[in-house]
């Protein structure tokens, strides 16, 4: 254990036995997505929110559930459509006859864990009103601040299939996402397990918490004292420093495929996420393979390529990946 670490043997313990109640809670729920698993919980642990792409009907909205009803979380799921305005998602005022005045209606919003499903559907002024609970951890109705509860996750979903009627997300809200996962169809048994317990009438069953709030933000100072080295810190920010300045660390033949870089949102992002992940690895320090680990999620949003990327079928991935491979390991 290194010396200046914050956590004691017995808090490394106790954090292990919450994420393993966590994860029943989960797995009950969900066949396989080992990955979305791990990037809600470090979503959670975190106060990050998260960015997932992904075909209809991989259990998205199943998943974000699973994990809100595991820690005895609120949950509210918002159908973005272009019709959609701000006071559907934040509240409004409405007048009550009976008291004679205006009262505060809050929003959906205002749930510890808020799944906006195909939010590049609604319309730029309804996403804007989302940045101010993302970021501020409040919303204004009526001259009035409303704060958020917490834990506070935002789930937002992206069809990349069905592009017709949709809003291109602005950058300034991307990055307000500390992670962007793809997922993937499951495998053959796994979807076989799915058939499985439908006809069995496992997911009817009635649900439970597994932990409860009090526990769920214990996890969360916990994955704040997370160790992270001084050498680790210094890679973070030359792997995002590294995307700003391409040319410098690549060949000229990728170089030229990138736009824009990430913005220091992503090394908060990088240090937060990689303490989370060490921690759900029932670690008290950071490694350099809890960055590389989570390099895709939390750059693949950030990193901007041109258009003679799309044109000639480059994907960001390929792009960090070079920038990984160039940046010397601690």
């Amino acid at each position: 254990m290194p010396p200046t670490s914050r956590i004691s043997k017995d808090q490394l313990e106790r954090a292990r036995t919450l994420v393993a109640s966590v994860d029943q809670g989960f797995e009950s729920k969900v066949v396989g997505q080992r990955r979305l698993r791990e990037t809600l919980l470090i979503g959670l642990l975190t106060g990050g929110h998260v960015l997932l792409e992904s075909v209809p009907g991989l259990a998205k909205t199943t998943a974000a559930h699973a994990l809100a009803t595991a820690i005895g979380g609120s949950f509210k799921r918002i159908q973005c459509t272009p019709d959609l305005l701000p006071s559907d998602i934040v509240g409004t005022q409405v007048y009550d006859a009976s008291q004679g005045k205006f009262v505060t209606q809050l929003g959906p919003v205002h749930a510890n864990f808020v799944l906006l499903d195909e939010i590049n559907r609604s319309s730029a002024k309804t996403q804007s009103a989302m940045l101010e609970a993302m970021q501020e951890r409040q919303t204004s109705i009526g001259g009035q601040v409303f704060k958020v509860p917490e834990p506070f996750l935002v789930l937002a979903t992206q069809n990349p299939i069905e592009q017709e009627g949709t809003y291109v997300l602005p950058e300034a809200q991307l990055d307000r996402f500390m992670l962007k996962d793809l997922l993937d169809y499951p495998s053959p048994a796994e979807e076989a397990e799915v058939v499985r317990r439908i006809d069995a009438g496992v997911f009817e069953q009635p649900e439970r918490a597994m932990i409860d709030i009090a526990d769920a933000r214990e996890l969360q100072r916990l994955a704040a004292s997370v160790y992270l080295d001084k050498a680790i810190l210094d890679y973070i920010t030359f792997l995002v420093a590294a995307t700003r300045t391409p040319h410098k660390v690549m060949p000229p033949e990728l170089a030229r495929y990138v736009e824009i870089g990430a913005s220091p949102r992503a090394s908060i992002a990088f240090a937060k996420a990689a303490r989370a992940a060490a921690l759900l690895q029932a670690r008290d320090h950071v490694i350099p393979e809890d960055v590389r680990h989570l390099a895709h999620r939390v750059l693949r949003h950030r990193v901007l390529l041109t258009y003679e990327a799309t044109a000639d079928d480059v994907r960001v991935e390929t792009i960090i990946d070079a920038i990984v491979r160039s940046v010397r390991t601690p």
